[in-house]
């Protein structure tokens, strides 16, 4: 026995000081998101920190979570259950990022395990054995701003100047150097920054972090592909040392030993892709979303967070400035501004008229109709054609085509009856291509089945015709037209980051358009109607960023957008003013009037018929609450989906009541659970 604690030999004890621990054990149920207390033993207590992961037992089974404090008291009254093991000391969890997660899975009416998720990346214990290196010194100032002055009384530094920028940088925005100033300061600027057309912007947000970098705090980016991670990356690196990136490609070792620098306090800047939102920065003193309007900022796992809304809470939390950039304006950007919560950092129209490229649609004057008749519609007006031409003298040419593929959807050449497969009535498709010198046939996307001897059903005919051409065809159909240029794609097989400032032809895929050398001399916008048409609230808005984010890639002054959509439309006249905020403003405005996000806080409920009914008898919800549904979800007859809606004032509420609701499912067990979604991007 020992003489000291009065244990009897191998009995665990607990530790003297601060015994009890709160920990968020790894158990996805929504009734059990809280954290719970157990006792340290005395022979963990120098590895059991906060922050650090551990194993308890939990209902029976061993399972993993983390300690996020320790305290000495327990309210539970009863005799804890010991910790079993510290599965390393390292403090991964830091309290910043914990109150993160919990705000989050909040919002989101979510759990806060499943936002450590996505928070903390997995362990590598290669990665976390490495000895930690040094800091890097401060980063120099940028060459237009002026080191702070000595201090002046005991408190603060005075307020630095900052000279005027260079012509072609920030100074082409009215509020662009006083934002610069406000960062350099240490000051919470929020600031919503529409980019001019053919700006060079990783080197713009490059100089923003440069301006926090160089006083001491931590900088995060977030981008939404590797290609402009590659591209933002590269511009700090140029002004900064200690810049990491993080993305998921970089496989479990490397990005665990990234993450781990950025905990340790080694870098400075991060620059990354979506879970980059929660990097543990130390004094985090810029946060910077690049067009937050891309479906990628949107997590796909519960509780399905957007990288905006993250950065928003981070930097009320914090202190700490936010910038949301790009090209295009989201209607939930343009709320924050009208409601005085960030500033918007625009050029002026005399600046934009300097460097815009000249932008034609079909049918915005009246000598097109009678030069080309038939323009409204063709595919490839005589306008497209004029413009590809001209531009091909000296300069690429870019052709967005919303659809990949060859020819991804089919119909009856007779009744354009859509051509459907007759074993799982799957829609048909063309691959492209030959096979023993014959065109390849027709092949089901749901089953992959050949169909050889098509036949409708309708009016027996065995004629097909495309319905909606992809890239790959559009890139076959330009080569004939325009003989002797090259012609590449970009798109899902191959994404081309960058391609000379030699005259070719290259057809991409939204999302996948490369930066051409020196700008493109012309860009095509094929197809408006495939991205105008869809069902989808939001697709006015996606619409005009997919083009104007091409349209960004031309070269300023006599470059040329031609967007084959009907000039009257809303989104093609802010194209052609290049008006993103007269667009954003005019969205808010119609989605207020219907009740729509970001207008009011909105839900969907996902499941069955009897689990979706069940759940919205159970909501409490507050005075302004509103069901909308349910309906049958898409095709599938199984499935239903419901609105709720509530005023923006009652969206913690809602949270609230979803989380509440669910919790009470979890707790009796249900078998079929809903999925929940706050402020989808989908709500039809």
């Amino acid at each position: 026995m020992n003489a000291k604690t009065g244990a009897r030999k191998g009995e665990r004890v607990p530790a003297e000081s601060l015994p009890v621990a709160r920990i968020v054990v790894d158990v996805p149920l929504a009734h059990l998101d809280r954290p719970f207390d157990y006792s340290v033993p005395s022979e963990l207590d120098d590895a059991a920190v906060p922050g650090c992961r551990v194993r308890v037992r939990f209902a029976g089974q061993l399972v993993d979570g983390y300690l996020l404090e320790r305290v000495e008291t327990s309210e539970y009254g009863k005799k804890l259950t010991f910790i079993e093991k510290v599965v390393s000391p390292e403090p991964v969890l830091a309290p910043e990022i914990a109150a993160l997660a919990r705000a989050i899975a909040d919002r989101y009416a979510g759990g806060m395990i499943d936002v450590l998720r996505l928070a903390v990346p997995p362990r590598h214990a290669r990665a976390e054995a490495a000895a930690p290196g040094e800091p890097p010194p401060l980063p120099q100032p940028p060459a237009w701003v002026d080191q702070p002055p000595a201090e002046a009384g005991a408190d603060r530094p005075e307020r630095s100047r900052l000279p005027p920028v260079p012509a072609d940088a920030w100074s082409r925005y009215p509020r662009g150097p006083k934002y610069l100033e406000a960062l350099h300061e240490g000051r919470p600027a929020h600031a919503v920054w529409q980019a001019l057309p053919a700006e060079d912007w990783p080197a713009r947000l490059a100089e923003a972090a440069a301006a926090v970098a160089s006083s001491g705090r931590g900088v995060i980016i977030v981008v939404p592909d590797h290609r402009d991670l590659t591209r933002v990356a590269e511009a700090c690196d140029a002004l900064i040392e200690g810049v990491v990136t993080l993305s998921a490609d970089l496989g479990p070792s490397e990005r665990y030993k990234r993450w781990l620098s950025v905990r340790r306090g080694l870098a400075r800047v991060v620059v990354g892709t979506r879970a980059t939102a929660f990097a543990p920065v130390r004094d985090p003193g810029l946060l910077v979303v690049w067009d937050d309007g891309d479906d990628l900022h949107v997590e796909q796992r519960s509780p399905y967070p957007n990288v905006r809304d993250v950065l928003v809470q981070r930097a009320h939390m914090t202190g700490a400035a936010l910038l949301i950039g790009g090209f295009a304006r989201t209607a939930e950007a343009q709320l924050l501004v009208e409601t005085g919560w960030a500033h918007e950092i625009v050029a002026s129209r005399e600046t934009l008229r300097s460097v815009a490229p000249r932008v034609i649609s079909v049918g915005d004057n009246e000598w097109q109709d009678v030069k080309d008749p038939a323009a409204r519609t063709a595919r490839l007006p005589s306008i497209a054609f004029d413009a590809a031409r001209f531009a091909l003298a000296d300069s690429p040419v870019l052709i967005q085509v919303p659809r990949r593929g060859y020819v991804p959807s089919l119909a009856c050449g007779q009744c354009r009856g859509p051509a459907r497969c007759r074993r799982c009535a799957g829609p048909l498709a063309l691959p492209g291509g030959t096979e023993n010198g014959l065109p390849k046939p027709a092949y089901c996307r749901w089953c992959a089945a050949t169909e050889a001897g098509f036949r409708c059903p309708t009016c027996g005919s065995r004629k097909l015709r495309g319905q909606v051409i992809g890239a790959k065809r559009t890139a076959e159909e330009l080569g004939r037209a325009f003989p002797g240029h090259p012609v590449r794609t970009s798109g899902a097989a191959e994404v081309l980051t960058k391609v000379p400032g030699k005259p070719a032809l290259v057809v991409a895929t939204p999302g996948a358009e490369p930066v051409a050398e020196g700008g493109y001399g012309a860009v095509l916008l094929l197809d408006g109607w495939a991205l105008l048409g869809r069902a989808d609230l939001r697709a006015s808005e996606e619409a005009l960023r997919r083009w104007m984010t091409a349209a960004g890639l031309v070269r300023p002054g006599n470059g040329r957008v031609v967007v084959i959509a009907d000039s009257s439309l809303t989104p093609v006249q802010a194209l052609v003013r290049w008006d993103p905020v007269w667009h954003a403003a005019t969205e808010l405005a119609a989605r207020t009037e219907l009740g729509f996000p970001p207008a009011v806080r909105m839900a969907t409920v996902d499941g069955t018929p009897d689990a979706v009914n069940a759940m919205l008898d159970e909501l409490r919800l507050p005075p302004t609450g509103e069901i909308l549904g349910p309906v049958p979800l898409g095709d599938d007859e199984t499935k239903e989906r419901a609105l709720v809606r509530v005023s923006r004032a009652e969206g913690r509420q809602l949270a609230a009541v979803l989380a509440e609701a669910q919790a009470v499912r979890t707790a009796r067990k249900e078998q079929d659970l809903v999925r929940i979604k706050l402020d989808p991007l989908e709500v039809l």
